[in-house]
């Protein structure tokens, strides 16, 4: 893919985000703001988290407009889900002569003017980077981190920014949009098939992170996780292909240094050891997974102070532990709503078999006397067909799953072989207490009238069944009803 580059210097220039509320826009504008550009936006009028970050960056967001795009402006960005060739400004901004690119060229852009790092991988990559984040604001690295969700421990912001020597950047394997990235080093989490839409098979999803990972300079890193089938066999692939790179483990089957160790659960919190590192490390969020992911984060840190001659010393790694051991976690990642009537809410992002299991089993394993009650929406019909078997036994670890309709993507057609009701049925056949309810606040009533103290009741999906979750725990809290509607 060509490489896109930004304006030098930024300072001064005038860029334009088209779909700026977006949580990737949203951070590119406030990493764009600070290195000294004049932004500005456009985006629906819906209220999201994000308009307060903008509100305080001082950036204005208006509707789309085509007025909105001027002869001043040196660049306009816009968001992947808007097309150029039918955006009302994007159409304006092309006919007047104005440079247009996408978030992932932005990002990319943005990559070549920084010594980056890239984390991807199906799985984790949101959290790896939040950690990487809070282990580098730990250690007093120069970077600007730029995650895939909000991030409580960045100010429930998407973005950190600390310098701008370093980027550590989430970057996305959906379209090849990592292609655009320029990394220096890379963190790889996981590979196996997603995106159904657009991989058809598990070897053109591997393709690409192989030609993403081939990317690397003359000396540049892949830490990989050594416990992921798919993230392995890539390794071995780079280190056949690249001799010239260096392909680091990490994980509970790695060797060196970030070979993990004696993880054990007590009391709501995670405890596990670095073969590399003499100090434990605490995590107080559910999963194996996790401790994988904070590995990998630790990882990164570690070989970013190495190449730049400043090792970490025994305090970095205690602030690295006193880091993690605070850590509230990310937006719709293993997050807590709330608890009242001793009903615990939670929500999860997880909306792959393979993320379901783990955080169920995890959630398991730090709450072994609650009832664990899941809300799943599955997102898109694509991803439901090609992994209904893999769906149908995810829900193990729980007592008892709501389904609902599948929600629908805007990047394929609606397909009549697949739907909601039927995943509902293969659960169930599997052995599970299930319930069906067409559309997720259909189930209000009946999850206030069955849901009781000690359960943990959790919203599963990057569908909109979210609002579930936050519904029940204000009505568990003012004692407020809704319509009955039981399951089917």
């Amino acid at each position: 893919m060509s490489a896109f580059t930004l304006p030098d210097p930024l300072i001064g220039r005038q860029i334009h985000l088209v779909g700026a509320k977006g949580t990737g826009m949203c951070a590119l504008a406030e990493i764009l703001t600070v290195a000294g550009a004049i932004v500005s936006g456009s985006d629906v009028a819906d209220t999201f988290y994000t308009d307060r970050i903008l509100a305080s960056l001082g950036i204005a967001v208006n509707r789309f407009n085509p007025e909105n795009i001027k002869l001043t402006m040196d660049l306009v960005i816009h968001s992947a889900a808007y097309r150029p060739d039918i955006h009302p400004e994007l159409l304006h901004a092309r006919e007047i002569g104005i440079p247009i690119a996408t978030y992932p060229e932005a990002l990319g852009g943005l990559s070549r003017t920084m010594d980056s790092s890239g984390i991807c991988g199906v799985h984790g990559k949101t959290t790896t980077t939040a950690l990487a984040g809070i282990f580098a604001r730990a250690c007093g690295l120069p970077a600007t981190i730029l995650a895939g969700s909000a991030v409580a421990d960045f100010g429930d912001r998407s973005t950190l920014v600390m310098g701008n020597k370093l980027f550590i950047a989430e970057t996305c394997e959906y379209r090849r949009h990592f292609l655009f990235f320029s990394p220096q080093r890379i963190v790889l989490t996981s590979i196996e098939p997603d995106h159904q839409d657009y991989y058809p098979d598990f070897k053109s999803i591997m393709d690409a992170f192989l030609e993403y990972t081939l990317l690397l300079p003359i000396g540049g890193s892949l830490v990989y996780c050594a416990d992921d089938a798919g993230a392995s066999e890539l390794a071995t692939k780079l280190g056949r292909l690249r001799p010239d790179v260096q392909v680091i483990p990490y994980g509970f089957s790695a060797t060196g240094r970030f070979r993990l160790t004696n993880y054990q659960v007590s009391g709501e919190r995670a405890r596990f050891d670095l073969a590399g590192f003499s100090n434990p490390f605490y995590l107080r969020l559910p999963g194996r997974h996790l401790a994988l992911d904070t590995t990998a984060a630790i990882a990164l840190c570690s070989i970013l102070a190495d190449d730049s001659d400043s090792p970490l010393d025994q305090a970095d790694f205690v602030s690295i532990a006193l880091a993690l051991d605070a850590f509230a976690g990310s937006r719709r990642r293993s997050e807590i709503i709330g608890e009242t009537n001793g009903v615990l809410i939670m929500d999860d992002y997880a909306h792959h078999p393979t993320a379901i299991t783990t955080t169920l089993a995890g959630l398991r394993e730090f709450y072994p006397a609650r009832r664990l009650v899941v809300d799943f929406m599955s997102h898109t019909a694509s991803r439901t067909k090609a992994l209904f078997d893999d769906f149908a036994v995810a829900f193990g670890s729980a007592d008892e799953v709501i389904l609902h309709r599948i929600y629908p993507s805007a990047r394929e057609a609606p397909d009549p072989s697949v739907s909601g009701e039927m995943l509902y049925q293969a659960v169930k056949a599997s052995g599970m207490v299930a319930s069906y309810f067409e559309n997720p606040l259909d189930a209000s009533d009946y999850l206030v009238r069955t849901l009781r103290p000690g359960d943990l009741f959790i919203t599963m999906g990057a569908g909109d069944n979210w609002q579930l979750g936050k519904r029940i725990y204000e009505y568990l809290k003012t004692g407020e009803s809704t319509d009955r509607k039981d399951p089917a």
